[in-house]
């Protein structure tokens, strides 16, 4: 059996604050769209199929080692609520969890200080009750934008929504490319629509959406992943949790690649958001091995990491609390809202 993956050796304890990349890192400024790197990208599907495969079945993550792994994914969680009956009540409680996503008795068991997730991530209309819920915490807002989740809306529209939701206090918004683009390989007006919401974006960083399970080939994802970041992306995210495929660990994997690729020709760091789909504890911990054999430690942080969830934090509670008292308790002690 292979060994169990060692935690990074970066404090797992929180600062308090949740630093964005524009923070710790130069904003990437992309450059100009290169169509021969794009057109060059290829994807082995099977081979790809094969390593993604074989990820959970190599790697033993126990006892200790687990519950450091479970606490580094918390902190890398945007704890999200996109649903048509959001109010101002629901995300408050969804903010109050973000501040203190585990018990303090939990956290004592475990020898760990305060932690908090990544970030909030909302709707355009509940960022003012984000903003006031998380005042001081250094806990950033996000908002999905530019029509979400199908991208469709007059793109004038999409660009003004981008600023509103700036105006309005989200430091990061996340962004749904146009898949029309990549499904008929016009990669000049994916390039120019991502450039134009990257500058509407001003300092909020912003999370290119590709929404990976209607791009038809794992090789257009690893285009448009190149593109999008070649336009300025500082995160590329694979959906909308809207989709009905959404994040895989095949789709990472090229993912994940092309950030290794851009960051060999160009010295950036872009993160990498999977959304969608990742509900249970074990699948975070796979997400997080993938990201250290792929791009190393130091994409481990939240400034380079986030998982797109409401309920995977659930889960990974029940879990901590069982490596500690040795009993699972009831989901419901663990609400998200």
């Amino acid at each position: 059996m292979a060994q169990p993956l060692a935690p990074s050796q970066t404090p797992l304890v929180s600062t308090g604050q949740t630093h964005l990349p524009q923070v710790t890192l130069p904003r990437n400024p992309g450059m100009p769209l290169d169509l021969n790197w794009v057109l060059a990208a290829r994807a082995n599907t099977s081979a790809i199929e094969r390593r993604a495969a074989s990820l959970p079945a190599r790697r033993s993550v126990k006892k200790a080692h687990q519950a450091a792994w479970l606490l580094r994914a918390i902190t890398c969680i945007d704890l999200t609520t996109l649903s048509g009956d959001d109010t101002a009540r629901r995300v408050e409680r969804l903010c109050a969890k973000a501040r203190q996503p585990v018990a303090p008795a939990l956290l004592k068991a475990l020898g760990m200080g305060p932690i908090t997730t990544g970030a909030v991530c909302v709707y355009h209309e509940m960022i003012a009750p984000a903003v006031a819920a998380l005042a001081g915490t250094g806990i950033p807002v996000a908002a999905v934008s530019t029509g979400f989740p199908a991208g469709l809306s007059p793109f004038e529209l999409r660009l003004k929504e981008i600023e509103m939701s700036v105006a309005a206090g989200a430091s990061e918004i996340d962004i749904v490319i146009s898949r029309r683009h990549v499904l008929s390989g016009n990669w000049q007006a994916l390039y120019d629509e991502m450039r134009a919401m990257r500058e509407a974006c001003g300092d909020a960083h912003v999370k290119a959406i590709l929404a990976t399970g209607e791009l038809g080939t794992l090789r257009n994802v690893a285009r448009a992943s190149l593109v999008c970041m070649m336009a300025g992306a500082d995160f590329i995210k694979t959906s909308t949790g809207k989709e009905s495929v959404n994040a895989t660990l095949p789709v990472s994997l090229v993912m994940i690649r092309a950030i290794r690729d851009y960051h060999e020709r160009t010295g950036v760091r872009i993160g990498y958001k999977p959304a969608g789909g990742i509900s249970k504890a074990k699948d975070a911990i796979t997400y997080l091995a993938l990201m250290k054999e792929e791009l190393g430690d130091r994409w481990l942080q939240p400034d380079l990491f986030r998982f797109g969830a409401s309920s995977l934090l659930n889960d990974i509670e029940r879990q901590l609390e069982h490596h500690v008292t040795g009993n699972y308790s009831a989901g419901y002690r663990h609400a998200t809202s």
